[in-house]
């Protein structure tokens, strides 16, 4: 395990000087992601000018849920989106070759080998409005309230980054996967949505087969006491993101399999 934490640390050192190398495009996202993300907020606002709560939700919960939800998904696309979206190119072109011959293991070569420095700004950000809607609401969560929200947060990006890691492993099958890998990112857009508003079979698919909705709502019940059992959707997560990791392990190794090298 050390060893794979000091080779991590040089691939973000690595990816630290890459973005420094184009500091206005940096800048430049950043500033796009704050205005997309007030945007969302401005939204919130105007709709609870005309209800008092959706479902359980009142209006600082809700933004609590948006921030929560943009810390998840910033925290997701820093470490493993740029990377999941590649592997069917690497594989179409035989450049997985290279991963293969590395003395790491595979799956960890593929997911780690780039890092955005611009989406952990961005999380900041997102931590910066859920902690205004704590204060809005007056909630001080204390010190075990706070771990488990951070355990949560973990387990929200397992779970983004087992469904993606396991739709891009199809192109082990289908070659080209790319349709599905950025499908799955405009869906995890649902879990910006308090869970009150789904229901029927919409609700069950995206909850227990692939369950975008628990990613953020389970974290922010837990850190401003929406519902009486927030406790209970944690344990879920957890049950949730371990089998879903451990399904994507498996899927990642029936997939090398198949795999033809460029050299066959």
């Amino acid at each position: 395990m050390l060893r794979y934490l000091k080779i991590y640390a040089l691939l973000l050192r690595n990816s630290l000087i890459r973005e420094m190398s184009f500091k206005a495009n940096f800048l430049l996202w950043t500033v796009v992601e704050v205005l997309w993300f007030l945007g969302q907020v401005l939204f919130i606002d105007v709709l609870f000018s005309h209800i008092e709560t959706l479902g359980d939700w009142t209006k600082w919960q809700v933004v609590a849920l948006v921030g929560t939800h943009q810390v998840i998904s910033q925290i997701f696309q820093a470490f493993f989106y740029v990377n999941l979206t590649q592997i069917p190119e690497l594989v179409r072109t035989g450049k997985l070759d290279v991963y293969l011959t590395l003395p790491v293991d595979s799956q960890f070569a593929v997911s780690s080998k780039q890092f955005g420095v611009d989406n952990l700004v961005n999380t900041l950000i997102g931590l910066a409005i859920t902690g205004f809607a704590l204060s809005k609401l007056g909630v001080s969560p204390s010190l075990g309230g706070l771990l488990l929200y951070g355990f949560c947060v973990f387990l929200g990006v397992t779970v983004h980054y087992s469904v993606m890691c396991s739709l891009s492993t199809l192109c082990f099958w289908i070659i080209r996967a790319q349709g599905l890998v950025y499908g799955y990112f405009n869906l995890f857009n649902i879990g910006r949505y308090p869970d009150s508003v789904f229901k029927g079979a919409f609700r069950w698919v995206f909850t227990w087969v692939i369950p975008v909705i628990l990613v953020a709502n389970v974290p922010a019940r837990v850190l401003t006491g929406v519902g009486a059992h927030p406790f209970e959707g944690a344990a879920q997560l957890a049950v949730t993101s371990a089998l879903m990791f451990g399904l994507t392990r498996w899927f990642w190794q029936r997939g090398l399999a198949r795999y033809s090298s460029a050299s066959s």
